[in-house]
């Protein structure tokens, strides 16, 4: 009987820390591309897009984790980006519908993909976010990233 109620008291514990960790959004992120670009047009910022399978994708979920829902990512990336999170959840069937058309049109070849853009939506690099697994480093590529495309 201890047996099943450890195991009962485990799957609860577990099931409820990955139904918080997979939360629909992320705070700071937007799901809305379109409403991104407006934003980052008004605010001049450019507009990071990552593109996520937030429920299925081990790399996806350790940069969630570790990176994108960190409130000091969020503030410095925050300032020079506007932020959205295109989700390809395998739980949630109408929300991946919805984003695939992004993955198409920005022919998107793996999970978790970033893609720096104008605020005319117009891409000025990618790369793949779990080349950058600490936020430190993310923050460095992304300050990178802006400062070369002000060079062109």
């Amino acid at each position: 009987m201890k047996a099943i109620t450890y195991l009962a008291t485990f799957t609860l514990g577990a099931s409820a820390l990955v139904s918080t960790a997979f939360s629909k959004e992320l705070e700071g992120w937007s799901p809305d591309l379109e409403k991104a670009l407006a934003q980052a047009k008004a605010e001049k910022k450019q507009v990071l897009v990552e593109f996520t399978g937030s429920d299925w994708c081990p790399p996806c979920i350790a940069m969630r984790k570790n990176v994108f829902s960190k409130k000091e990512f969020v503030e410095k990336a925050s300032k020079d980006y506007v932020l959205v999170e295109l989700d390809f959840p395998n739980g949630d069937a109408d929300l991946k519908k919805k984003n695939q058309p992004y993955a198409e049109k920005y022919k998107i070849e793996g999970f978790p993909t970033v893609i720096l853009m104008s605020p005319e939506g117009k891409e000025f690099t990618r790369f793949f976010a779990s080349e950058y697994p600490k936020t430190d480093d993310f923050l460095k590529h992304l300050k990178e990233a802006l400062e070369k495309k002000d060079q062109v």
